[in-house]
């Protein structure tokens, strides 16, 4: 641990820096209030496109995390949006996987150096991203088209048919389903959240495909599972020195003020946006992440690439980044602004 530490070189933070994260901060809110899922899945990046370290903007980032998970989780309880029983059984699978993947973050640092971390973790954002990204996107499209309420996945209902002791109720979910089915969605989501931190990527839609839950209660409850494993996560972080105090500050005012916008977009928008919204910011920062991913091969020595061509592809990387962001607050703005419109306008034709 003492090689890790002495390895780790923290960002210096000129006014540009410090309000390019602001403006990560706050979008990073934005969308976790909406998708529930942290968030990290824009400020991890955008912390790495400014030049800090793969395992500092993952352990910064977790520590954020759960105090805007818990306001953001506040926020949706208060709508009727949470399951907490729910979100308390996957939370606590999901620390199992966190402190694998710290495990593994650790043994992959020391082992290949800070460029070794840096394209380990942009592998993980853009296989992940891509995958679940292309997949809530089609699931998406297709809801909006029909114009028709989700339903149930038909894995989801032949998982909740299966009588395997113990089964529970989740109540605001309202699905019964075993306590064995909740595990693996746990897991994988906290071993991403030690990897990437974002476990929401595979929490959200494990909680809606595999355990069945509706797609505003599954954002609803990922809050919940965010603040358990944010604080668990921070803890060992912390202890080894990984944990850029300034960066947690500063994203985390920005955040905080954001999320709470985002909870109150979801009461006034339908469930497939939620899922738009996640998939279309999820594919926009994975080609970010693909653009930076040369740079790091050449610093570990696996190709040999022109110094100018890493520059531009980097600057590129950042731009795109940034354009993002500006798409995601757009949609969820956006939706917002014209849910609201709508509801005036219901009002004011009622009244006349």
């Amino acid at each position: 641990m003492d090689l890790i530490q002495q390895s780790v070189n923290f960002i210096d933070l000129n006014a540009m820096n410090i309000a390019f994260l602001l403006f990560v901060g706050f979008v990073g809110g934005l969308v976790s209030g909406f998708i529930g899922s942290g968030g990290a899945f824009v400020l991890t990046p955008g912390m790495m496109s400014l030049g800090v370290p793969a395992t500092v903007a993952v352990a910064s980032n977790m520590c954020h995390k759960f105090p805007k998970a818990m306001v953001g989780a506040y926020k949706r309880f208060r709508y009727g949006q949470v399951d907490l029983k729910l979100g308390l059984i996957v939370a606590a699978s999901a620390g199992v996987g966190v402190q694998i993947g710290i495990q593994i973050q650790y043994w992959i640092k020391a082992t290949w150096g800070e460029a070794g971390s840096n394209l380990y973790v942009s592998i993980a954002f853009l296989v992940v991203l891509i995958t679940v990204g292309g997949f809530v996107m089609k699931d998406a499209v297709k809801l909006s088209k029909s114009g028709k309420d989700a339903v149930v996945t038909k894995l989801a209902l032949k998982l909740q048919q299966i009588e395997l002791w113990p089964m529970i109720q989740f109540k605001s979910a309202n699905l019964r389903i075993s306590l064995w089915f909740t595990i693996p969605v746990g897991i994988a989501t906290g071993l991403l959240a030690a990897t990437i931190a974002v476990g929401g990527f595979i929490g959200v839609p494990g909680m809606i495909y595999v355990i069945g839950a509706s797609g505003l209660v599954a954002s609803a409850t990922e809050l919940v599972v965010a603040f358990v494993m944010g604080f668990s996560g921070s803890v060992n972080w912390g202890m080894n020195g990984l944990i850029d105090i300034r960066l947690v500050v500063i994203i985390l005012g920005a955040s905080l003020f954001g999320v709470q916008l985002g909870a109150i977009g979801t009461t006034y928008v339908k469930d497939y946006m939620i899922k738009l919204v996640m998939s279309t910011i999820m594919l926009i920062v994975a080609l970010s992440r693909a653009l930076a991913i040369p740079n790091y091969l050449t610093k570990i020595g696996l190709i040999d690439m022109d110094p100018n061509i890493i520059y531009w592809l980097d600057k590129t990387s950042f731009v795109v980044m940034c354009i993002g962001l500006l798409v995601g607050a757009v949609i969820i703005l956006g939706a917002m602004y014209k849910a609201k419109r709508s509801e005036r306008l219901l009002m004011g034709a009622v009244s006349s």
